[in-house]
């Protein structure tokens, strides 16, 4: 293997296979709570590196069938082949399960070029813009006593360990009898002033309303949280004219798209005019150069970027990694809450303060698998 004369490096060529070709996979079932487990995912190279994957939120079952076939197909090719990943899933074909496992897959695969390369992962994707990624806390997911105070509460937690942003769906569960939709809506709504009196006037309250209502609905809703001076209204509705309708009716930021597949699928909803905020899911949407993509169509639209994921701290790692490079990017996800062992997954610990995540310029992403907590806590999943 030859060198640089002039600077003594390897060439790229070099650099590639020194860092080597797909040669294992595992996967780690973290069980997390009623929401659903982590699953997290080691590529393994032929030349001893190894990258880290998030593959979560699917059907789990599903998803190491999946990761078995997607990396059997992928097994001998250099860690720098993502496009020949990327290829594998369709728009057609694609599922959560799917989608997560390929992209946990080609998370691990910039890991390991991060690391073969020596730099962090953002450096591949046309470096920092920032280093320190804002988060805004996810309370929906840890709140189970569903009531002004509960989530009121949650809101509080939050704001102490320094967010200055809170998320919560308070329109979950909603019945489908029209008189107590109403109900169920009023006392959502409730919940909604519950957490903006806790967050005060400074911070910023962000709604999901996981497409609870109909289009005309929905535009009601959005004229009675005027008054809360909402930071966005997400996802009222299904169907991108309607969701246009609602964006051109509402006088806050709308946002959505956590669950689209790739270019193909945020294509028509950008050029529908659907929301003001994209928010593509690094797992759902087809991984890091997706949503690189993404993101590049959404900049091209004048619209910003928010990834969606309440993902465990390797998948949000992998997103903070690309919403440095960003110039449209606004605000990224953290699943608060779930968990009080989530600082023990990953060596080092997610660098997490202030609701802002820190990245460093160690290589690859930076982190690796907590060996010792893999085997206190983690089930190994056989593919």
């Amino acid at each position: 293997m030859t060198t640089s004369a002039a600077t003594g490096a390897l060439p790229l060529a070099g650099l590639a296979a020194a860092g080597g070709r797909l040669k294992d996979v595992e996967l780690y079932r973290l069980p997390v709570n009623h929401r659903g487990d982590w699953l997290l995912v080691r590529v393994h190279t032929d030349q001893g590196l190894v990258g880290v994957g998030d593959a979560s939120h699917g059907r789990d079952s599903d998803t190491a069938v999946a990761l078995r076939e997607l990396f059997g197909q992928m097994r001998g090719k250099s860690f720098s082949e993502v496009e020949a990943l990327r290829g594998l899933v369709k728009v057609s074909d694609r599922t959560h399960s799917r989608a997560a496992a390929m992209s946990a897959i080609e998370q691990a695969m910039w890991d390991i070029a991060g690391q073969a390369y020596g730099v962090p992962v953002y450096a591949l994707f046309g470096g920092a813009l920032r280093t320190s990624i804002r988060n805004y806390a996810n309370i929906n997911r840890c709140t189970t006593d569903r009531t002004p105070a509960g989530f009121a509460k949650w809101a509080e937690h939050a704001v102490r360990n320094g967010f200055d942003a809170v998320k919560l769906a308070p329109y979950d569960g909603m019945p489908r009898d029209p008189a107590a939709k109403e109900e169920h809506t009023r006392k959502g709504t409730e919940c909604v002033k519950a957490v903006r009196a806790a967050m005060g006037d400074q911070r910023e309250v962000l709604i999901d309303a996981h497409s609870h209502f109909s289009v005309d609905r929905g535009i009601q809703l959005a004229g009675e949280l005027e008054p809360l001076r909402l930071f966005w209204l997400e996802e009222v509705c299904r169907g991108i004219p309607e969701l246009a309708r609602v964006d051109r009716a509402a006088k806050m930021p709308t946002a959505g798209g956590e669950s689209i597949y790739g270019t193909k699928g945020f294509y028509p909803y950008i050029a529908g005019g659907a929301v003001d905020i994209l928010m593509p899911d690094i797992k759902y949407g087809g991984g890091l150069l997706e949503l690189k993509k993404i993101a590049a169509m959404g900049d091209g639209a004048g619209l910003q970027v928010s990834p969606h994921g309440p993902a465990s701290p390797v998948g949000n790692i992998a997103a903070a990694h690309v919403c440095a490079t960003l110039s449209n990017f606004l605000i990224l996800e953290f699943g608060y809450g779930e968990v009080e062992w989530r600082a023990e997954v990953t060596e080092p610990a997610e660098q997490l303060r202030n609701g802002l995540i820190e990245l460093t310029d160690r290589p690859g992403f930076g982190l690796r698998l907590n060996e010792r907590f893999l085997k206190q806590r983690a089930e190994r999943v056989k593919l």
